[in-house]
């Protein structure tokens, strides 16, 4: 167990030293990721101003809790989103890279993930402080959690939601085994989390048949409902069953996952003969 720990470890060490190289980067993506954030706010402000004394609310959501969704979308993305890992997964099997793996005692799962938390932490530290500038400019709008607890479970969900982002675009990935190009899957993928994941809107401001239908897929869960969580929108027995469903999503994931690994893997070893 200690020579695993220490062996993943160091892969997330060397993630961190390449991811480095490229934190220009992340830093320029992250300044101009803000671009739009910012239209979204004045949308708001604007359809809210339109109101009667610029008072009132759209769904369950007041002026203020609005703008919070908005900025949390930022902070839960920044943390948890997929950026460039599902095109080196393809790479790495259409390239023939992943015969490496397959003769070390690495699990190319895990080893996937290891990056994947290294630049997540990169970005997030590179991403901090413009991120940060930009909330305290809205911190009127920026509402603090109901309470502490809420907060703690926020950070549960947080990760449950990193897990299935990466599970699920890991397995996408895999379709490089049977396709030469998979971007058309993963841009239908990022279609789907982007309308029912929340990040164009707050899902609940939806027909409530919509809504219901759309929790019976793992995409509010890759986004709205950890903001749900730490807005204090879902709670009690609903919070709990929620947090339940999101680790049985990510248990589905990883199943899914190493299945698609191993008959991937049937056919890429006939593939190579």
């Amino acid at each position: 167990m200690a020579g695993a720990v220490e062996k993943y470890w160091h892969i997330i060490t060397i993630g961190i030293q390449n991811t480095l190289v490229y934190r220009v980067n992340f830093l320029f993506r992250a300044v101009f990721g803000l671009v739009p954030l910012a239209a979204m706010v004045l949308l708001w402000q604007t359809i809210y101003g339109g109101q009667k004394g610029g008072a009132g609310s759209i769904g369950n959501y007041r002026l203020a809790e609005m703008i919070s969704y908005y900025l949390l979308v930022t902070v839960v993305s920044a943390l948890t989103s997929v950026t460039e890992d599902d095109w080196q997964i393809a790479a790495d099997i259409k390239d023939g890279l992943i015969s490496q793996f397959l003769l070390k005692p690495v699990d190319y799962l895990g080893y996937r993930f290891c990056l994947f938390a290294a630049g997540r932490l990169i970005y997030s530290l590179v991403a901090l402080v413009p991120v940060t500038l930009f909330i305290l400019h809205y911190r009127e709008y920026f509402l603090p959690p109901p309470s502490p607890g809420a907060f703690g479970l926020f950070f549960l969900s947080l990760a449950l939601t990193a897990l299935l982002q990466f599970l699920m675009s890991f397995t996408m990935a895999l379709l490089a085994f049977w396709v030469l190009e998979v971007a058309t899957f993963i841009f239908i993928l990022f279609a789907f989390e982007y309308l029912a994941g929340g990040h164009l809107f707050p899902i609940d401001i939806l027909p409530p048949l919509v809504v219901e239908a759309l929790f019976y897929t793992p995409f509010p869960y890759l986004l709205y409902f950890p903001i749900s969580v730490y807005m204090g929108k879902v709670s009690g027995p609903a919070l709990w069953q929620g947090l339940c469903i999101q680790a049985f999503w990510v248990g589905t994931a990883w199943l899914l996952a190493r299945a698609v690994w191993a008959r991937g893997l049937k056919h890429y070893s006939a593939v190579g003969g």
